[in-house]
């Protein structure tokens, strides 16, 4: 009876929780929360109109938030209102796919309140106060008219003065390398006024009293915009703040931004195991290409001698400066083609992807990234952005175009388009939950990118052919390397020239980029950390997959099916999936 008894037990228990009225509850507790969830996004955008703008949903265009104490104070009591009623569900009555909503609508409420209370990068960081891309997107908007666009632009410009009122009473003791920023791309977003907003102007059907009305008002912008830049530039700061953002702060924001099943020092020891393996395979490639490209010259006796000897040699093969748009618009549907006849995708050909030179207020960050439109403009146009090579000498030219030799350059189009950021974000749209796809987890849409690289060579892209190998590996190096510089950096207080050693000696980048690289990472914290975060967690979870399903594995279906879960963060993703 002792071995009965606890047998007894549980099948009441689970026949309680199969009951009816058990069932009612759970139900009720479902429709509660996506009642909650409808009223919490309707809230967002009415508080955060810029972001709203962002995804598509355009009923607070003509709204510009000044970023005043005032605001700030009212952000606070709005993200602790909702995560007080937040905390009134009944976590385990939900659905798997609705937990997943909780804990992103949890996280970004904790995330928002950190940010104001605690980062504050509004004080330090004046390049927040970039209002091009803002401007631009409802600008270059599908859903609706250049006239209603104009009207909400018209409207919205006029707070400009004040934006940047407050913006120039918020900034105190910034650090240098976000100022430089600030100044360069700022000074690039008046393009957007004096040039893209004017040119629609003309071409709109508004009468000539609203036309010379916004012409005024785009010049009243353009010189608070530029007093702005020179409050900036003439800014007394003899002892600015490092960019370096300590262990606490790199720590918190690692958890909050990549929200990972790994911690950050977790992470990082990964990435520098992952160095080594690399270097091991990347030096077995070169013994074996050596003999082609060398002949009887003699190996250098060391590994990475070896590899970068053997890198430098294939990366004289490139495009010219002037072709390098040309060549990647040449390369998009040939990637489309192959991931079609290999079966390992669905790509919707109706959502439209443009090759694009990139916009001047997006310029000292990132050489190419992809701007999709949100789930509320499903049908909008996907940028793909090219940095442009105009201001390059020829010397930097030539560093710049080694570094996406024509074997970089396709896998660098895999990860920008085909059959990564762009194919995942249109999946992003279409997700059931519109929660993933706005409130999107940048570790699984960097790591889905960084997947597809490998995936792709997998399954017979480039032939097998070791050189696209060691430059895959080359390429996959890069994003191992940005996690070890961006901890190092922040928490391990990494040298410039520590740095460059890294990413020239050990990641075999040219200068040019390495230099890139160095500056991104002192503008930015623990991004850089998701390309190499995001793959290990889905590469293991497929891996586990194949392991669990064996022969009824079918990669396509992992795929999909992984993409139907939006931009969720990949540890939830996994959750649902494993079970």
């Amino acid at each position: 009876m002792r071995k009965i008894t606890p047998i007894l037990c549980l099948i009441v228990l689970v026949g309680a929780c199969n009951s009816p009225k058990n069932e009612s509850r759970t139900q009720n507790e479902e429709v509660r929360f996506e009642a909650f969830k409808e009223h919490f996004i309707e809230a967002l955008w009415a508080k955060y109109p810029g972001w709203a703008s962002s995804v598509g949903f355009h009923k607070y265009d003509s709204v510009l938030t000044i970023p005043n104490e005032a605001e700030r104070d009212a952000s606070i009591q709005f993200c602790r209102a909702y995560t007080d009623s937040l905390s009134k569900f009944n976590l385990s009555a939900l659905t798997i796919n609705n937990k997943t909503d909780y804990y992103l609508i949890k996280n970004v409420l904790e995330s928002t309140l950190w940010y104001a209370q605690v980062f504050r990068s509004d004080t330090w960081d004046p390049s927040v106060y970039n209002l091009g891309g803002a401007f631009s997107e409802i600008l270059n908007s599908s859903q609706l008219t250049l006239e209603e666009r104009l009207k909400n632009i018209a409207l919205k410009i006029q707070k400009i003065p004040a934006y940047y009122e407050a913006a120039s009473k918020n900034i105190n003791n910034p650090t240098r390398e976000h100022t430089a920023l600030a100044i360069d791309q700022i000074t690039g977003s008046i393009s957007v006024f004096d040039t893209d907003i004017l040119k629609a102007i003309k071409q709109s059907s508004l009468s000539a009293t609203e036309k010379e009305d916004m012409e005024q008002k785009c010049k009243t912008a353009i010189g608070s915009i530029t007093a702005f830049v020179d409050f900036l530039k003439n800014l007394k700061n003899e002892h600015p703040r490092p960019f370096s953002i300590g262990k606490e702060w790199f720590s918190k924001k690692f958890e909050l931004d990549i929200q990972s099943q790994y911690s950050a020092s977790e992470i990082y020891e990964k990435a520098l195991q992952r160095k080594k393996e690399l270097h091991q395979e990347m030096y077995a490639l070169s013994t074996q290409l050596w003999p082609l490209y060398f002949k009887q010259e003699k190996m250098p006796g060391d590994t990475l001698g070896t590899i970068r000897k053997m890198i430098d040699k294939l990366s004289l093969q490139h495009v010219s400066r002037d072709s390098f748009q040309t060549e990647i618009e040449k390369q998009i549907p040939e990637l489309v083609t192959f991931v079609k006849n290999k079966d390992l995708l669905y790509i919707d050909p109706s959502k439209p992807l443009v090759v694009r030179k990139e916009p001047a207020y997006m310029q000292g960050v990132a050489g190419a990234s992809i701007s999709s439109p949100g789930p509320y403009d499903k049908n909008g146009n996907t940028y793909y952005n090219v940095g442009s090579l105009a201001s390059y000498s020829a010397a930097e030219a030539e560093s710049y175009l080694r570094e996406y030799n024509n074997y970089i350059l396709q896998i660098l189009n895999i990860h920008e388009a085909i059959p990564g950021h762009y194919t995942q974000l249109v999946y992003s749209n279409k997700a059931p939950s519109l929660i993933k796809a706005i409130l999107g987890n940048g570790a699984m849409i960097e790591g889905w990118a960084v997947y597809t690289e490998k995936m792709m060579l997998e399954n017979g892209y480039g032939n097998n052919a070791p050189e696209m190998w060691l430059m895959y590996y080359k390429w996959h190096l890069r994003s191992v390397c940005n996690t070890i510089l961006d901890y190092s950096l922040h928490i391990n207080n990494m040298s410039y020239q520590e740095a460059m050693h890294l990413l020239i000696d050990e990641a075999f980048q040219q200068e040019a980029e390495a230099k890139g690289k160095y500056k991104r990472a002192s503008l930015t914290q623990v991004q850089l950390c998701s390309y190499f975060t995001g793959f290990t967690e889905i590469y293991t979870l497929r891996e586990a997959l194949k392991n669990k399903e064996g022969d009824k594995f079918e990669l396509k279906k992992f795929h999909e099916k992984f993409l139907g879960f939006g931009s969720a963060p990949v540890k939830y993703i996994s959750e649902a999936m494993l079970k």
